[in-house]
């Protein structure tokens, strides 16, 4: 199935998150617990939620082989003094590739290779940090909607 992808301009997201680093195969089993403990603060605070969406930022390492930065967040209302491992830190902006994924998280990998093609086939690169915005739970996998967002390098 093809993906298609787009070129927006995005703005940042305010986000609650906590950083982990974890190679990319390692990224599956490091998000439950961390995001785990984000949600802990968010259901303590009345207010910093409302209804926004688990959001998970990925740097790239500046060395091959090295581990990717992870940000396993949540989209929040506004910033917060940090708690414990738990801060506040938003999305990068500026101007970006989308393709939304519809199915199970494990086919996720279709929506970035459709924007590498599509970065190869238009001559653009990536800036270093791309990210996930999970739609909402569905009883179907087939029916989970996922954004993958990949922040593009400025044209020279």
């Amino acid at each position: 199935m093809t993906v298609p992808v787009v070129v927006h301009t995005v703005q940042s997201r305010k986000l609650a998150a906590v950083a982990r680093e974890a190679a990319p195969q390692e990224v599956a089993s490091a998000w439950g617990p961390t995001l785990g403990k984000v949600w802990e603060l968010i259901r303590s605070r009345p207010g910093l939620w409302a209804g926004g969406h688990n959001i998970f930022v990925y740097h790239r390492a500046t060395e091959p082989g090295a581990p990717l930065l992870c940000e396993f967040g949540v989209e929040v209302t506004h910033k917060f003094e940090a708690v414990g491992e738990v801060y506040a830190t938003e999305t990068p902006e500026g101007e970006a590739a989308l393709a939304v994924h519809h199915g199970p998280y494990e086919r996720m990998n279709e929506a970035y290779l459709a924007i590498d093609k599509w970065m190869a086939s238009n001559h653009r690169e990536p800036a270093g940090h791309s990210w996930e915005i999970y739609g909402d739970p569905t009883p179907d996998p087939e029916d989970t909607e996922t954004t993958v967002v990949c922040l593009l390098k400025a044209r020279r």
